[in-house]
């Protein structure tokens, strides 16, 4: 099988892992609630950690890191990648194509989640270092706003300078990778940016009960 014929079928791959709605089949099958009809809306890990609570939450915030992940890490399968030379194009593919099966699954009628946490999985498989000193800021920001949309943007927004400080601005293609991913987290938090606006955007607390809804 010839190189252009397996990094077609990563990137299908890619996709589909995605695509698997984490926070929707876990709502449906073990709650008998899907995620989308409450809350935000939002088929992400903070909306199940919202109104299922925090096993759920924190499960579906690893299941989506690990998809991104997983994604990145495809370069590795052997006999994909012949030119090593461009491996780090072949994560951003791979990675990318996993953000987008996220936020648009085919296996959930294309209504997804933002894709926080699937784009920090596909950094981590690219860049440990600079997945790490996203995480920080989003983890400080949040500590102190107590939003985690504001968290998301703006650790995606500042991401393309850690990425080239930490490469001495020598990855060029990874530095505009995180441009692009900066833009993409602000456009996926439109609804959030209006909330923010209005002064109706949720706070994070972990104290906080999850929300009842019926099933």
């Amino acid at each position: 099988m010839n190189e252009q014929i397996l990094i077609a079928i990563a990137c299908l791959i890619s996709y589909l892992l995605g695509s698997i709605p984490n926070s929707v089949w876990i709502g449906k099958a073990f709650f008998g609630v899907d995620v989308r009809e409450h809350g935000s809306g939002n088929a992400g890990a903070t909306n199940t950690l919202r109104v299922l609570g925090k096993p759920a939450g924190f499960t579906v915030l690893f299941l989506d890191f690990l998809k991104g992940f997983l994604a990145a890490s495809l370069v590795f399968w052997p006999g994909l990648i012949f030119n090593t030379n461009h491996m780090m194009e072949y994560k951003m593919l791979f990675g990318a194509l996993a953000v987008l099966g996220h936020i648009y699954p085919v296996f959930a009628g294309f209504r997804g989640g933002k894709g926080i946490a699937t784009v920090i999985g596909v950094v981590a498989g690219m860049d440990w270092m600079l997945a790490l000193a996203c995480f920080f800021t989003f983890v400080v920001i949040v500590a102190i706003t107590k939003y985690i949309s504001v968290g998301s943007m703006l650790s995606g927004l500042i991401s393309p300078l850690y990425a080239g400080l930490i490469h001495h601005w020598e990855e060029k293609n990874l530095v505009y990778f995180c441009m692009v991913v900066g833009v993409l987290v602000v456009y996926t938090h439109r609804s959030n940016i209006k909330r923010l606006r209005k002064g109706e955007e949720s706070r994070f607390s972990l104290a906080k009960k999850p929300t009842q809804v019926k099933s």
